[in-house]
């Protein structure tokens, strides 16, 4: 193997911290925001193109919480893998991160196929129980079946970034991105625009670019010198890796499973408000994804830098790097979530030129978008922990927290005050909660461990 001196990682052990955090958090935050243009561009083509108007959009947005459910878990695994192989690498063991890789990408494809056979199955059953309108189900159902078919390479493209991310290399899955959100943006033009496939055309246009990125991402690590290099005669299961990866990744996707349960909850309320609602739900979830994706590049990089920083025993980084990731998350949150709602009518605008969906739309984001950075600071101090090593604490503490909660607040408060302020209060209540316990819960840590705190 060559010397680590590639262009594209970064040195997180050593020397000036803010700096570093920030340029390993931009990139994959552009990252983020051009995995979202998937999304946002098949509702902006669907409001503007499709012959369904609002109905159309509803649909998309009707699907939001439930794919985000099935993809949770392997999203926990991505989470896994890259803090396994920040700590090996840190620690020079190529023998260990090579292991990883390959588990991760064989674990990938099978559960990839897995999950995609299971969305098909039930994508009509769930919307039904969900409450999804008749003038929605049919378009809701189509869209939700072709994009599970695509859920493979979806979870392929986040386990190898996952891997670059480990080594701070977050540049290149961002222009691998680019590529395919172009190819995206086209393919929605021609399929909606020209061939008039309604939902089906932009869930076809999505799983197209995913299948891109994936691709791309497979070729990166391939082309590697580094002890990450993808070799095919190396894909298998190695079984101590795969324990390791399933013991970190299964809480923290086990909880981001829960989290989306809670917000099909949330889906399945705004739903019995009617299709103009769910459309101005949909287009504002989905310039807040935007801002909650910003804000989760800083909690990344906080479990990276944790994670290799811990394998390096460099203690003392470890608070400095949840210290300058806090600041920065708030930072964030604050200055986009208050400016995605100051110009909330332009930016809904984009979506959707009915004024009653916009006026819906900026009901949520009021609410939502203003204390975003709570649910920044809420990830990032859950993020410190899972980087070092703790990852069913966290997803106690979050299940209990902000799931729990926010399903109790539903069955409880909403049902009492039946209206959507009620509903979009339990956000940011929730956020403040866990928030709290996590960075009590890290305090306790560091304490007992005997880690330097100045």
């Amino acid at each position: 193997m060559s010397s680590r001196s590639s262009k594209y990682e970064i040195e997180m052990t050593k020397g000036p911290l803010f700096g570093k955090i920030l340029l390993f958090a931009i990139p994959l935050m552009f990252s983020s925001i051009l995995q979202l243009l998937f999304n946002a561009a098949d509702i902006i083509i669907v409001g503007q193109f499709a012959k369904n108007g609002p109905q159309s959009i509803a649909a998309v947005g009707a699907t939001a919480a439930l794919i985000n459910m099935l993809v949770s878990l392997f999203v926990g695994v991505a989470v896994g893998v890259n803090v396994l192989v920040a700590k090996f690498y840190a620690v020079k063991n190529d023998k260990a991160v090579s292991e990883t890789v390959h588990t991760s990408l064989m674990l990938s494809i099978v559960g990839g196929i897995i999950l995609a056979v299971i969305g098909v199955m039930v994508s009509k059953p769930v919307l039904l129980a969900m409450g999804t309108p008749d003038d929605v189900i049919d378009l809701a159902t189509t869209y939700m079946r072709i994009y599970c078919c695509g859920m493979p390479s979806l979870f392929l493209y986040n386990l190898g970034s996952a891997t670059l991310r480990a080594v701070g290399d977050t540049r290149r899955p961002l222009y691998f991105l680019a590529i395919s959100g172009v190819l995206n943006i086209i393919l929605n033009i021609f399929l909606v625009v020209g061939l008039h496939l309604d939902v089906a055309g932009v869930a076809i246009a999505t799983i197209v670019s995913e299948t891109l990125s994936a691709a791309l991402v497979l070729i990166c690590l391939a082309k590697s010198d580094q002890s990450y290099k993808f070799e095919v005669k190396k894909m298998r299961f190695y079984p101590d890796k795969f324990t390791k990866i399933l013991a970190l990744g299964i809480p923290a996707g086990l909880q981001g499973m829960i989290f989306s349960f809670s917000n099909v909850l949330i889906q399945s309320s705004v739903n019995y408000f009617g299709s103009m609602v769910m459309a101005g739900n949909a287009a504002a979830q989905n310039l807040e994804g935007f801002v909650y994706m910003s804000m989760n590049s800083v909690y990344q990089a906080c479990v990276t830098f944790t994670s290799q920083n811990l394998g390096a025993g460099k203690y003392e980084r470890i608070h400095k790097v949840l210290g300058a990731c806090l600041v920065i998350v708030t930072a964030v949150g604050l200055i986009m979530g208050n400016a995605f709602y100051f110009f909330g009518t332009e930016m809904l605008g984009i979506f959707t030129k009915n004024p009653e969906t916009i006026q819906y739309g900026l009901n949520r984001m009021a609410i939502i978008c203003v204390p975003y950075f709570l649910c920044g600071l809420m990830d990032t101090a859950c993020g410190s922990l899972r980087g070092l090593g703790y990852s069913v604490l966290p997803m106690v503490v979050s299940l209990i927290g902000a799931c729990g909660l926010r399903i109790v607040w539903i069955y409880t408060v909403f049902r009492v005050f039946h209206n959507l302020t009620v509903l979009y209060i339990s956000y940011p209540v929730t956020w403040a909660i866990t928030a709290c316990v996590h960075i009590i819960c890290y305090m306790v840590i560091v304490r007992k461990k005997g880690w330097n705190t100045k």
